[in-house]
């Protein structure tokens, strides 16, 4: 992980080498160049196999080193500038990167007990939460370090009803897979995730990127608009 200050590159670049960041950790094998993370095989669900970091990223190139072979391939074009349909993509979906300064959530505060997940069993119990379901194995025990905290809001009993995960790079915290269960209103997930991480991560500012409800829920609670991005999945002919 990298953990310089955002101030060369503002923002913007932060929030994407961030993201860039997270990605790489929660798909082993890819690779960093000066304008992009790419993975030469298939990424999870829900993970691109490549994240630009830079306008100036080259489509063909991006094209050239991800797996189009196999379905569900996809690219998060960073700044929302490149033509990927000649590649043989479609537009999957557009977001804006959002920011927060330092500081504890305003406000009322949140009604579930948050906590950082420790130890893979409870790491378990969040994805199933995080999925609806059972756990899938895609948050590997190795993703418990130091620069990434999985983040739970749990009620009287102990259970799971909400969560986020945090990564600090690039002199930022990054906030994603935020959630919550049937019943829990999504401004708990966002008020319990910022007030642990502005416990964690003091004097860092927060990062991510939403869009429909997602990002007004993201605004009531500090955020504001960085930029546009776009992610491309690959369509076979």
């Amino acid at each position: 992980m990298i953990t310089d200050s955002p101030a060369g590159g503002g923002l913007l670049a932060a929030a994407v080498r961030n993201n860039a960041e997270w990605c790489a950790a929660v798909c082993p094998g890819g690779a960093f160049t000066a304008d992009a993370w790419t993975s030469p095989h298939r990424t999870p669900p829900y993970y691109p196999d490549a994240v630009t970091l830079t306008r100036g990223a080259s489509a063909a190139g991006l094209a050239a080193a991800v797996d189009t072979s196999v379905p569900g391939c996809s690219v998060k074009d960073s700044f929302a500038v490149l033509d990927l349909a000649p590649a043989g993509f479609e537009v999957l979906f557009e977001a804006q990167w959002i920011h927060r300064p330092a500081g504890p959530p305003a406000g009322p505060g949140p009604s579930l007990h948050w906590s950082r997940v420790a130890g893979p069993a409870e790491l378990q119990q969040w994805e199933a939460a995080w999925g609806g379901g059972e756990p899938g194995g895609l948050f590997r025990p190795g993703l418990l370090t130091g620069g990434i905290a999985f983040l739970a809001g749990r009620t009287g009993d102990g259970r799971i009803a909400a969560g986020a995960a945090a990564n600090a790079a690039a002199g930022v915290v990054g906030v994603s897979n935020v959630f919550t269960v049937a019943g829990v209103p999504a401004d708990e997930a966002w008020s319990g995730a910022i007030g642990r991480v502005a416990a964690l991560w003091p004097g860092l500012p927060v990062v991510g990127y939403e869009a429909g409800e997602e990002l007004e829920t993201a605004a009531r609670h500090g955020f504001a608009p960085l930029g546009g991005l776009r992610v491309w999945l690959h369509s076979p002919a």
